[in-house]
């Protein structure tokens, strides 16, 4: 896993669930490099703040394991 200080440096179209609602606590996902292998993941309410680099893999892990918690 990989980071960078300010997500809005980087060259991606953000984009949210359509499930979240405008003002909620939502995360916000971009594709990072043209092979679609590189996911970022920021803050909606921060987007110059920092953003979680990720593996197209990785996502997918953490998605899973957030579906089978009982939050």
């Amino acid at each position: 896993m990989n980071h960078v200080a300010d997500a809005s440096t980087l060259p991606v179209t953000w984009w949210k669930s359509s499930r979240s609602d405008t003002g909620a606590q939502c995360v916000e996902l971009g594709i990072v490099d043209a092979s679609g292998r590189v996911v970022a993941v920021r803050d909606s309410k921060e987007p110059a703040g920092p953003a979680l680099l990720l593996s197209y893999e990785a996502l997918g892990s953490l998605v899973g394991g957030l579906k089978c918690e009982d939050l």
